[in-house]
């Protein structure tokens, strides 16, 4: 069995974000991080590998430096990494992203793909359906529990209160959540061979069957109107009050907000 991984770098958010003139995110001046949902479906194909041999390869787009990302999934029992960089592909939103991955992966063999949920820089839990679509391949979101019966995949697809158990033949796409497993840690041997491993590195010359007008910031038909920092918020409303009319004025604050 060979499975592709998705995985994104991203910003370390309790170290705060900052922006390029034009809205998008700078990101080669913030702390960066493996995306949780992606680091969730990484540890499942690792148990998937564990159980039946198989051949895990992690694909990530991004700069240059994304390449940390893929030495973390390799020493967590990676087998190989691909990194997708090149400078007319920055600025993608998710539809230039899927293109991109997609216009990669087709360059791979694959019984399965997993992608996370979502990222934690968009939260659009667009770019794995998206690629499943640009591959023509089944997906299956909102993964929290995975299991392989001979050439299909069984999964518990998360819904409100309660799961579906959905059944798709390989090839398909799997959005894995955060709540899917607990990840694996790398191991010292791990980190050692990640780093004696090469990383393959492609660029805009090795993606196949994608057009240019789909690639990049002009590729993508997402605007970005203002971006800022999250904001801060006021000190409030403080009063003081004796215990019976504390009781009343929360009362009519819950009843104002139609609380109750």
């Amino acid at each position: 069995m060979k499975i592709v991984v998705c995985i994104k770098q991203v910003p370390d958010t309790k170290g705060g974000v900052k922006f390029n003139p034009d809205g998008t995110l700078d990101r080669g001046a913030m702390l960066t991080i493996m995306n949780p949902d992606d680091k969730a479906g990484l540890e499942a194909a690792l148990r998937l590998k564990d159980q039946y041999d198989a051949e895990v390869t992690v694909v990530t787009m991004g700069l240059p430096k994304a390449e940390e990302v893929l030495r973390e999934a390799m020493a967590m029992g990676a087998d190989k990494g691909v990194l997708v960089t090149d400078r007319v592909l920055g600025g993608a939103d998710t539809w230039a992203t899927s293109t991109t991955l997609a216009g990669a992966i087709r360059n791979l063999d694959y019984d399965l793909i997993i992608t996370g949920r979502q990222a934690i820089d968009g939260d659009t839990a667009q770019v794995g359906p998206q690629i499943s679509e640009h591959l023509n391949i089944p997906v299956i979101s909102y993964a929290q529990d995975i299991k392989i019966e001979g050439d299909s995949v069984i999964v518990e697809r998360q819904y409100e209160d309660r799961y579906h158990v959905v059944k798709a033949k390989m090839p398909c796409l799997i959005t894995a959540l955060s709540e899917l497993n607990e990840p694996r840690y790398m191991t010292p041997g791990g980190i050692f061979d990640a780093y004696k491993q090469e990383i393959t590195v492609w660029g805009r010359a090795d993606l196949k069957d994608v057009d240019d007008a789909n690639l990049g910031l002009k590729g993508s038909p997402t605007k970005i109107a203002k971006a800022s920092d999250k904001v801060r918020k006021g000190a409030g409303e403080k009063v003081t009050l004796d215990p019976d009319e504390s009781v009343s004025y929360i009362v009519d604050k819950l009843k104002v907000k139609h609380v109750i």
